[in-house]
């Protein structure tokens, strides 16, 4: 770790460290502060949240200023304690020996080689037992491995994991002893004005004038129905609005839609929804409907509704 980064750097460097990633990314100062707070003390953690909630970004900034690899793995039943730490590579090893010359890396051992962050998303549906493989490294900071040895980490090492509360369909529960390694941190959606923060920095161009100041509060208030509607199981992140902002952009090019006050604004929002956010919901199983006929719900509350109860008398 720099001397910017260690845990008993100099008061004041660690919070310039915080300013300065703080200023990549669109709120979330909190949830920046506290995961900084647990890798600078030197401590693996578990970001639990929905997708979109910003934690592959709050990473790549914390990684970045500290100058060490963010190494990506994703989490699902293929995940081998072979693909995890590494194998021996057959062809070399027909033609030669089981010498660690021959050793090909997996992202665990990257990770601990190089000093960098090992990020493994959807933390839940890896197997068992490859997550009991990440135990010694935690623990010890080193594991061993056959024919190549003992390998140790570098300080900058860390074990960071990511999943999804609201998503059970195919996972698995957590051993004690995992979490008992792992620090934790609940990640859940920003507030509105944060997610239109974010909508319009991504989205560039497209979330100008007029048109597209309205085009972002629209998208973000639909999208962010669809996390509170009683038929969805889960809603949308806040790229749902992103996709939605930039589609309905294209679509007012081809429609010759310039204004928001347009009669065509509604129905250019209502199929916009239709292609960005119908894919992103979950909806309840036990509920017989249609993604298309939720959002038209939603549509109908945000765009008939609820101007109607504004309207004066």
């Amino acid at each position: 770790m720099t001397d910017t980064t260690r845990a008993d750097a100099a008061p004041g460097e660690l919070a310039a460290n915080r300013e300065r990633i703080a200023a990549r990314i669109v709120g979330r100062e909190r949830e920046l502060e506290l995961t900084l707070a647990a890798v600078a003390a030197g401590r693996d953690i578990l970001l639990e949240g929905p997708p979109g909630t910003s934690k592959t970004t709050m990473l790549t900034a914390i990684t970045e200023e500290w100058g060490i690899p963010l190494l990506f793995v994703e989490g699902n039943a293929d995940l081998t304690p072979a693909k995890l730490v590494g194998h021996h590579n057959p062809a070399r090893v027909l033609k030669e020996d089981y010498s660690a010359d021959n050793f090909v890396a997996g992202p665990l051992v990257e990770a601990m080689r190089e000093g960098g962050f090992l990020y493994i998303e959807e933390f839940n549906r890896a197997p068992e037992d490859t997550l009991n493989t990440l135990l010694t490294a935690m623990a010890d900071r080193s594991i061993a491995v056959p024919r190549v040895g003992r390998i140790a980490a570098k300080p900058t090492f860390r074990v960071i994991a990511s999943m999804n509360p609201y998503d059970n369909v195919g996972t698995t529960r957590l051993s004690t002893s995992v979490h008992d390694r792992l620090n934790r941190l609940a990640i859940d959606y920003q507030d509105a004005p944060s997610e239109e923060a974010i909508v319009r920095l991504r989205a560039g161009g497209h979330a100008r004038g007029a048109l597209g100041e309205r085009l972002v509060v629209d998208a973000v208030a639909v999208t962010r129905a669809t996390r509170s509607h009683p038929e969805v199981r889960q809603g949308s992140s806040v790229r749902g609005a992103i996709d939605c902002v930039l589609v309905a952009s294209k679509l007012a090019e081809l429609r010759d839609l310039r204004s928001p006050e347009q009669e065509g604004y509604p129905q250019l929002v209502l199929d916009a929804m239709v292609v960005s956010l119908s894919g992103r919901i979950h909806l309840d199983e036990a509920i017989e409907t249609t993604p298309e006929r939720v959002l038209r719900e939603i549509w109908e509350d945000h765009f008939i509704l609820e101007p109607a109860t504004a309207a004066p008398g």
